[in-house]
């Protein structure tokens, strides 16, 4: 038994998935093929909204007195048909007076007549409108607000909600990715994702690995985890722990795990077989003379050496003799066609390093461009997902199919992910780390999936953040606030909620502590609250309002507190203000120190004040005692490990280092923290969204500042907020006097007064009399 509608149903039946949400009785399934609701129940069939909730009322025994209950359901269908202002405010006002000193409708309870009124005024915006911008229908409010209170109803709205959100990601999915892959069966698709053992993923090899199970998935197919192990100069078998690490990080697991090494002995006789069949040749070109003929098309003296010269120098290549380590296999497929790609590229080279699976089996080594479509065959790959920056190469990958006779293999591009202020070079995060600037390859502020995890990025976002990419071609380099925004949205709602509060409180006129500031660091204030308990009072409080699924909390009261110097510096005498989940509190005496500091308050309780009134709510923590202590807490946050959005190829990296790229606060949090374990994700009201990092050396616990989206808290914090640099004024001209007023600060070229340096008197057309200036 069942509920089946769209999200896009019009008018959308509020009334139906409430009360079947209330009651129990059937499921409610989305599915956006369909026009309108339909209520599969014992074996009938019912599509009219007013039908669907009395039969559900019926069953769930919500039916209440039937004669009130059918005028309200009559009333019901009027609501829609209402269009003049005095006709919707005499239907408000009846159901405000009939609500006066009533909880619901129809008896003491909830019955079907407070869900289908519910429902019809839910989606008539012009009766919406008058309830929330007047004030003289408030018992009709109150009703609104609690029916949506109830749990039951937010849960119908909630799945409401992300019913809508999946369409809108499907309908991106569908319109990008279903249709870009090509010749995709159902349960035959294969793909692959193959990084190189030589380094950690970083958040480019994800959308990589993403897209990869994604297709997989969609189509019922299979995904392959293949080590690209073709150079052991770079490679080490524990990178391949820890890429396999990194992708379970991201919830990601391929069926099956390979390496292109498991393919050496046929890889070398397909090698065989192409120099046999004259579509490949040994050339012993020195790297840089080979890359200049390459570039200007001039063919290699040995292009067109016998076939027995060639596998003659291929068997000596295999020996690694000193004679063979000078030669290399070319493909035979253009000396100077316009891709670059094609003009004879290297598919076979010598390496005396042993390998780390193979030992020192092979002193010849096939190339990538070689080995890939080459396994991507033997393996069954049906859809070869590749970057853009490959598409070049397209051609190449295709020739070597055919040149070898083997199995076909589709290719689907898609663009690189490239972030401003962001890099990806493995040799550039090298160079961070071999540096000491970084503290490893899970630091915070690295790029690499260890790091943006560890930062708080969740595998819910990141994966929504991917496919919301869709099939675009374009090489761009992406700002960060979308993937944080949407990161946002997923933590929010299950974050819990804690408070702290700062012991020093950084400069003010500085966004951030560095080491330039000199302001003077101004301490946390106790506060004596008149009113307040005799002795500590412990009260269970949720842990996030608005979802009792998170669990509870402790907290205490105490009739002195804490609050932090930023906030007792803003309250004025006499104000009244509001401790969170407390209540109001009137601001009785103010005590300053020499430099204007704040060392005291205190406040008189007065819980009788109007929350809603009050312009400043704030965090506080109970005074630390013996049974009640504090917990000692570090907040982190951080800038960008460079000052440029992009660096350029001919850019020296260590002339764009930001100096200070991690900002620490101490402070004091409420002992709630201490049930935490290491990547719980919390919010500090009032301060933002941390993932707990675990406890430090010294004791405390460290917490990741979460970014959160919004432009001010992603923009690099390298420059010195509220200072602006003004090149020096030029001199003026020989004859002239400088203006003694400020400069202006302004990129603009000079240019000449049009009237010149004279003083201009306008002269007035007008037909009014003329009167003397008062001022002359």
């Amino acid at each position: 038994m069942s509920i089946t509608l769209s999200t896009k149903t019009s008018p959308f039946p509020y009334a139906s998935i409430a009360i079947a949400t209330y009651t129990q009785k059937v499921d409610i399934n989305y599915d956006e093929s369909v026009d309108a609701v339909t209520l599969d129940f014992e074996g009938s069939q019912i599509s009219a909204n007013d039908e669907i909730v009395a039969v559900l009322a019926n069953a769930g025994g919500l039916a209440g007195d039937s004669v009130k209950t059918a005028a309200y359901f009559e009333l019901a269908k009027t609501v829609p048909t209402l269009t003049a202002i005095p006709d919707i405010l005499a239907l408000l006002d009846s159901l405000d007076d009939h609500l006066a000193y009533r909880t619901f409708l129809v008896g003491h309870d909830i019955t079907a007549a407070d869900f289908i009124i519910w429902g019809s005024i839910k989606v008539a915006p012009k009766f919406i409108g008058f309830l929330k911008n007047g004030q003289q229908h408030v018992h009709l409010l109150r009703w609104m607000s609690h029916i949506e209170s109830l749990e039951s109803i937010q849960a119908a709205l909630a799945s409401l909600t992300a019913a809508k959100a999946n369409k809108a990601r499907s309908n991106k999915t569908a319109a990008g990715f279903a249709l870009g892959l090509q010749n995709a069966k159902e349960g035959q698709v294969v793909t692959r994702f193959p990084p190189e053992p030589s380094g950690y993923l970083h958040i480019g090899h994800a959308k990589a690995a993403m897209l990869n199970q994604y297709f997989a998935k969609m189509y019922n197919g299979k995904m392959i985890i293949r080590f690209d192990d073709t150079n052991p100069t770079k490679e080490r078998a524990e990178f391949e722990e820890t890429i396999l690490q990194d992708l379970e990080l991201l919830n990601i697991r391929g069926d099956k795990i390979t390496h292109t090494s498991d393919y050496f002995d046929q890889i070398y006789e397909l090698a065989i077989q192409i120099i046999k069949s004259g579509k490949a040749y040994a050339d012993d070109t020195e790297q840089l003379q080979m890359r200049e003929e390459r570039g200007k098309g001039v063919a290699s003296a040995h292009r067109d050496d016998s076939i027995e010269d060639n596998l003659r120098h291929f068997e000596e290549m295999k020996t690694g003799s000193p004679e063979g380590v000078r030669w290399c296999i070319r493909a035979k497929i253009s000396v100077d066609n316009q891709n670059k790609a094609l003009r004879d590229p290297v598919i076979y080279r010598c390496n005396l390093i042993p390998h780390h699976r193979t030992g020192d089996k092979w002193k010849i080594y096939p190339t990538y461009d070689f080995a890939c479509p080459i396994v991507d065959s033997l393996e069954g790959v049906s859809h070869a997902l590749r970057t853009n920056e490959y598409r070049e190469r397209n051609a190449q990958y295709q020739w070597m199919i055919k040149a070898l006779g083997m199995r076909g293999v589709d290719i689907w591009d898609f663009s690189r992910l490239s972030f401003i202020y962001t890099l990806l070079s493995k040799r550039k995060l090298h160079w961070f780390v071999d540096n000491g600037i970084v503290r490893g390859w899970d630091d915070p502020r690295f790029p690499t999936i260890r790091g943006i995890r560890r930062r708080g990025l969740t595998v819910d976002a990141l994966s929504q953040f991917m496919l919301a990419q869709g099939p675009s071609q374009a090489i761009v380099s992406l700002e960060w606030d979308m993937i944080w925004a949407i990161n946002k949205k997923v933590i929010d709602p299950v974050a819990p909620r804690f408070w702290a509060i700062v012991k020093q409180n950084r400069c003010r006129h500085q966004q951030y502590q560095t080491p330039i500031c000199k302001l003077t660091q101004s301490s946390s204030v106790f506060v004596t609250i008149n009113g307040g308990p005799s002795a500590p009072e412990v009260k269970t409080l949720p842990r996030h309002k608005k979802n009792p699924d998170v669990g509870e909390k402790k907290t205490i009261f105490t009739s002195t507190i804490l609050v932090e110097q930023e906030d007792a510096i803003s309250f004025d005498d006499q104000e009244e203000i509001t401790l969170m989940d407390w209540g109001n509190a009137i601001v009785r005496s103010k005590t300053t120190g020499p430099s204007g500091d704040v060392t005291s308050l205190t406040m008189d309780l007065h819980l009788e004040g109007d929350f809603r009134k009050t312009k400043k709510k704030i965090t506080w923590l109970a005074q630390p005692s013996n049974d009640y202590p504090l917990v000692d807490v570090t907040l982190l946050d951080y800038d960008y490990l460079i000052t440029k959005k992009k660096l350029e190829e001919t850019d020296d990296i260590k002339d764009f280092v930001t100096p200070v790229s991690e900002f620490r606060e101490e402070a004091f949090a409420d002992a709630n923290v201490s049930t935490l374990t290491k990547g719980d994700i919390i919010q500090f009201e009032r301060k933002g969204y941390f993932i707990f990092d675990g406890t430090a050396e010294d004791g405390k616990l460290e917490f990741i500042r979460i970014p959160d989206g919004r432009a001010a808290n992603l923009a690099s914090k390298a420059g010195k907020p509220g200072v602006v640099t003004v090149e020096a004024p030029v001199p003026p001209p020989s004859g002239t006097t400088a203006d003694a007023g400020p400069v202006p600060s302004s990129a603009m070229y000079k240019v000449e007064k049009i009237y010149g340096e004279d003083p201009v008197k306008p002269v007035s057309t007008t037909k009014m009399y003329t009167v003397a200036n008062v001022y002359e």
